[in-house]
């Protein structure tokens, strides 16, 4: 999820901790516990500082160890050892219900990642496998809606915590077993809609922000990708997307930030145009399209002996990527 809603669930978990009465009964432990919710919600996302190096980095790592299996306890560990001081509290009962309310912070980050299409290598050390269940869209109106409207019915006294919290959450979890389930019968139907299908064809379905539009891939067996629209149930193809033989292309694997990027996504294609100083290997991931366009992208410039001279890694229009490395409209695509 994005920031912001992972800041409203931080907030909301601790409403939710009004449910313990050992939290309900001592104001500055639900003072401690609050403050230990929001941190535990945004700190598996403390690898974004990696964006401060360079975006390659950032991409190669976010969502890496910090959302693993290790950092599950790590994280609550470290948020209690400082929270706990702070507030006073050295005693193990007090400490071990800041340590739990830490953990489900953690691990509702975590675990609601898994449904996003970014993904996390949430079963780190075991495999560095990208798990992303693509269900939930990064930022979801009712997740982000319905979080702030309770907040705003706790902080106001209207509603006291622990019944407002347990009802918003069941609200939640009724809300991810519906998404679920439609995404589910989505993909299974999809051939059947889909009146080009060929055997050996694999489909993806994609997020959007409507829960009534979905952006559909399809990986076809010659490696290359179909991608549509699902709205309303209705399938419309308008892309074919085949990745360049051309020689820069196998050269620009080489390079550490396609290698990031290639690490990231396993739903790449590259496209090479030809300038006056060389080469341009702008690599897109399907997964992520944007009036018909791949803005997620890694772009290598290179001379005509595939040296590399610029590059970048990142999020940005093709219209920007031409004004940023001042690619001439004439120039050729190879």
């Amino acid at each position: 999820m994005d920031t912001a809603t992972h800041f409203v669930m931080g907030l909301g978990l601790a409403g939710l901790s009004f449910v313990d009465p050992v939290v309900a009964s001592q104001p500055t432990l639900a003072g401690a516990v609050m403050i230990a919710t929001v941190l535990a919600s945004q700190a598996p996302d403390a690898d974004t500082a990696l964006r401060l190096k360079n975006n390659a980095l950032y991409i190669r790592n976010h969502r890496g160890i910090t959302h693993s299996l290790p950092f599950l306890l790590l994280w609550p560990a470290l948020i209690t050892l400082v929270i706990g001081p702070v507030f006073g509290f050295a005693d193990f009962q007090n400490l071990s219900h800041i340590a739990m309310w830490s953990f489900i912070g953690v691990a509702v980050h975590v675990f609601t990642d898994l449904f996003n299409t970014y993904g996390t290598q949430a079963a780190r050390p075991f495999t560095e496998k990208w798990i992303a269940w693509n269900i939930i869209h990064i930022f979801d109106p009712f997740i982000f809606g319905s979080h702030a409207a309770a907040i705003i019915l706790w902080i106001s006294g209207i509603v006291p915590p622990a019944p407002l919290f347990v009802t918003l959450y069941a609200c939640i979890a009724l809300y991810y077993i519906w998404r679920t389930v439609v995404h589910a019968r989505l993909t299974r139907n999809l051939k059947n809609k889909d009146i080009h299908h060929s055997p050996g064809e694999r489909y993806f379905v994609i997020p959007t922000i409507s829960p009534t539009r979905w952006n559909v891939v399809k990986a076809k067996p010659d490696g290359s990708y179909n991608i549509g629209l699902l709205n309303s149930g209705r399938l419309e193809w308008f892309k074919h997307a085949v990745c360049s033989t051309h020689p820069a292309v196998e050269h620009s694997k080489s390079h550490p930030d396609i290698q990031a990027f290639l690490y990231f996504t396993s739903y790449a294609v590259a496209e090479v145009e030809k300038v006056a100083s060389g080469y341009i290997v702008r690599w897109g991931d399907v997964r992520y399209l944007h009036r018909k366009q791949f803005p997620f992208v890694a772009v290598l410039v290179m001379d005509n002996e595939y040296h590399p001279l610029n590059t970048y890694v990142g999020w940005l229009s093709s219209d920007k990527l031409d004004e940023r490395f001042a690619i001439d409209p004439g120039s050729m695509k190879l």
